[in-house]
């Protein structure tokens, strides 16, 4: 604990616990909110292959997450440290532009 502490640079316990628990919920979350938006889209896996299916929603998961993440930090008090995880994650991605007046 005291390494994520400190690799976080976060204080208490309770911090690491509370992101763990975001990054399982909002996991869970966006395949859930995943699903209804593959059915209106009409990717259905029982009229598609499977090889197709799967990474088209897993795509789809993907910005899902990358949305809904700091809400569900906001939810647990981690905001800040789901933002800058967020700009941090799609700098990375090439996206840092998207961020680039905040500073």
């Amino acid at each position: 604990m005291e390494k994520l502490k400190k690799r976080w640079n976060i204080e208490s316990n309770w911090s690491v616990v509370a992101i763990f628990i975001v990054f399982a919920i909002n996991g869970s979350f966006a395949a859930w909110v995943a699903k209804p938006i593959t059915e209106f889209i009409g990717l259905d896996k029982e009229t598609i292959s499977g090889f197709i299916y799967w990474p088209l929603r897993i795509l789809l998961i993907f910005p899902v997450y990358q949305l809904t993440l700091p809400i569900v930090g906001w939810i647990f008090g981690q905001f800040k440290f789901f933002w800058a995880f967020e700009k941090k994650f799609l700098s990375r991605l090439g996206l840092g532009f998207l961020f680039k007046n905040e500073d």
